[in-house]
C-alpha cells in the first residue's frame, strides 16, 4: 500500500516539475514561488537579487523530487528575503557546465551576485534554513 502513495506522489510531482518548465522565463513575479530559470536568465536573476538560491535539478532525478517541496516552503517563507531560482540542468547544460555541476540537486547559493555556497544532495528543511539565516544576518 505504502508503494501506491508513493507512485501517486512521484507523478503529482513530475506534474509540478512540468508546470514549473512550462512557465520557462524569469519574468516570474510570484516572490512565493520559485522562477524557472534557463541559461540564458540565470545571470539577469542572480544579478537582480542581494541573495538567491538556486535549485539544479533534473525530472527524472528521485532526490531532486524530493527536494522540490521543500524549496516551496523556503520560497514561500522567505519571500521578499531571497529570492528562488529552478533550472534544469538537463536543458541549460551551459549553466551546468560554468558552475562544474556534477550531482543533483545543487543548490547554488549567491549572495551579490556571486556564488558563495553550494549543497548537493538533499538537505533538511533545518539545515537549509540554518544557511540561508546566517546569509540574511550578515
Amino acid at each position: 500500500m505504502g508503494s501506491d502513495v508513493e507512485i501517486e506522489l512521484e507523478q503529482i510531482r513530475r506534474r509540478k516539475m512540468i508546470e514549473l518548465r512550462k512557465k520557462g522565463d524569469s519574468g516570474n513575479k510570484d516572490p512565493t514561488h520559485p522562477t524557472v530559470l534557463t541559461d540564458g536568465t540565470l545571470q539577469e536573476f542572480v544579478a537582480s537579487n542581494k541573495l538567491s538560491v538556486i535549485d539544479c535539478w533534473a525530472a527524472w532525478c528521485g532526490p531532486c523530487m524530493m527536494l522540490a517541496p521543500i524549496i516551496d516552503q523556503l520560497a514561500a517563507e522567505y519571500s521578499g528575503r531571497v529570492a528562488f531560482g529552478k533550472l534544469n540542468v538537463d536543458e541549460n547544460p551551459s549553466t551546468s557546465a560554468q558552475y562544474g555541476i556534477m550531482s543533483i540537486p545543487t543548490l547554488l547559493i549567491f549572495n551579490n551576485g556571486q556564488l558563495v555556497d553550494r549543497m548537493v544532495g538533499v538537505q533538511p528543511l533545518q539545515s537549509l534554513k540554518a544557511g540561508l539565516d546566517g546569509y540574511l544576518t550578515k
